[in-house]
Formats: C-alpha cells, sequence, structure tokens
C-alpha cells in the first residue's frame, strides 16, 4: 500500500504518539483525518498537516462508528488510540475495566469491521493496530493491558488471513518502552539499567513500513526486549521470573502509580 495520497485515519493522534504518526504520514505524502479527545490538540494540528480533524471519545457508545462516518472513505486505518491499564485488577471498578476494554480493544475491532468492509469492496487498504510488547508478553501486574494487548493481537492476526484474498493488508506494531511521549513517559519510571527505549519517531516509521510492505508484525524495541517478548511467548514461566529478577514488579507499580490519573 503506497501511503503517498491515500486518506488515513489515526487515532490517539492528540497524544505524543499519535502526533509522531500523524506527521509521518503528511510528510509521507498521505492525507490525514486525526482524531482524539483533545480538540485543542487536535485542530492545530491538523491545520498544520492540512489535515481533517475529528473529535471523538472511543469509550463512549456509538463513537467508533461515528467517526468512521465522518471520516468518510479511507484507505489506512490506524488504530492507535488506548487507555493506560497497568495495576492489580482489584485496584479498577468495573467501569475503569470497561473503558479500557472498549478503547483498547472493542473500538479497534468495531472500526476494523467497518472500514475493512468498505476497503475489501474497493479491493484495496490497510488495517494498522497499535499494540504493544505486553501484547506479546505477561507482566505482574498489568492483567487488564495484557488481556487488551493480547486479544489484539489475536484479533489481527486472525483478520490478516480472512482480509488477504480481499487485497486489504493488516499489521500489528508492538512498541516496548517509549521515550518522550506516550503512556510510559508519561508515567516517568527509571528503567533498570541497560533496558533501552524508542522514539515516537521510531514508532511512526515502523508503522508506515508495515503499510507499505504490508508486514504482519512489526517490534519497536532494543534486541533485549525483542527477545524479552520471544521468551515470553515459547516460555511464559521461564520469563515471568527473569521479569521479577531484573524488577519488572518496580517498573509495572510505578507505571500504574504515574498513569492511574488517565483510566
Amino acid at each position: 500500500m503506497d501511503v503517498r495520497g491515500a486518506k488515513v485515519l489515526v487515532t490517539g493522534a492528540s497524544g505524543g504518539i499519535g502526533r509522531a504518526l500523524a506527521v509521518a504520514v503528511a510528510a509521507r505524502g498521505g492525507h490525514v483525518v486525526l482524531s482524539g479527545r483533545r480538540v485543542d490538540v487536535l485542530e492545530p494540528l491538523a491545520d498544520e498537516l492540512g489535515g481533517k480533524a475529528v473529535a471523538a471519545d472511543l469509550a463512549e457508545p456509538g463513537e467508533a462508528e461515528r467517526l468512521l462516518d465522518a471520516a468518510g472513505e479511507i484507505d489506512v486505518l490506524v488504530a492507535n488510540a488506548a487507555l493506560p491499564a497497568s495495576g492489580p485488577l482489584g485496584d479498577f471498578s468495573v467501569g475503569e475495566i470497561d473503558r479500557a476494554l472498549d478503547v483498547n480493544l472493542r473500538a479497534p475491532i468495531v472500526m476494523a469491521r467497518l472500514a475493512g468492509e468498505r476497503m475489501a469492496a474497493r479491493g484495496r487498504g490497510h488495517l494498522v493496530f497499535v499494540s504493544s510488547l505486553a501484547g506479546k508478553t505477561a507482566s505482574g501486574q498489568a492483567s487488564l493491558y495484557n488481556a487488551t494487548k493480547f486479544g489484539l493481537r489475536g484479533f489481527a492476526l486472525a483478520l490478516r488471513e480472512d482480509m488477504r484474498p480481499m487485497g486489504v493488508g493488516v499489521s500489528t506494531v508492538f512498541p516496548g518502552f517509549i521515550r518522550d511521549a506516550g503512556m510510559f513517559a508519561d508515567a516517568g519510571v527509571t528503567l533498570p539499567r541497560g533496558v533501552g527505549t524508542r522514539s515516537p519517531q521510531d514508532v511512526a516509521r515502523a508503522t508506515l513500513r508495515a503499510v507499505e510492505q504490508n508486514l504482519a508484525e512489526v517490534d519497536v524495541a532494543p534486541l533485549g526486549l525483542r527477545l524479552g517478548a520471544l521468551l515470553g511467548g515459547a516460555a511464559p514461566g521461564l520469563a515471568a521470573a527473569v521479569q521479577r529478577r531484573a524488577g519488572g514488579d518496580r517498573i509495572t507499580r510505578g507505571l500504574a502509580a504515574g498513569q492511574r490519573g488517565k483510566r
């Protein structure tokens, strides 16, 4: 899928990673439709990039459907919007559980259903889901977040096979710890020595590569974290023990504390 000249919907564009995605798409020659909850951020960015802003809170009933209607016919969907959901499950109210499931999992599925049908009718298009390495390996005190990101991965892999005969690509992007913007950066957690990060621009470049090369999955993390994700899939018990020894519980506790107000 060539991004040049394509109409690309980016959700979560009022956040730092979403902004980097939007800027990268526009720089490649794509026409952006930006969605998020913060109109004060969306509209100036859309004006800067020559795009369109559509405010939407994907936790609200019917908002995913309304957003797709407002965006019109799109060539690429980048489902980037997500809520933080780190912390012990007992710390979440039922309403907070519902919001995390709605934004992180239900909304991408609904948007893929609506946008994918239109793309299939035209015989072209691409669906991108921005997940997390937490969708490949589980961490203590992150059961709800892991559930949404593991679910997104399984959905995308199966959908890719369903959409293949229709000429529609499906990709999932898995960021690790992203500095300068996003959930990890906003939480202000210090990582152990030797644990590296990547930038929002790295996520944007990986997303463009996934679309243009029709890649099933792209990890955006240093080699050590990517190997850890592989270990988590192949030997989850061993991966959990390694995480405990490396201070993983401290990191997830810090993420939960720093993100609590954004649930």
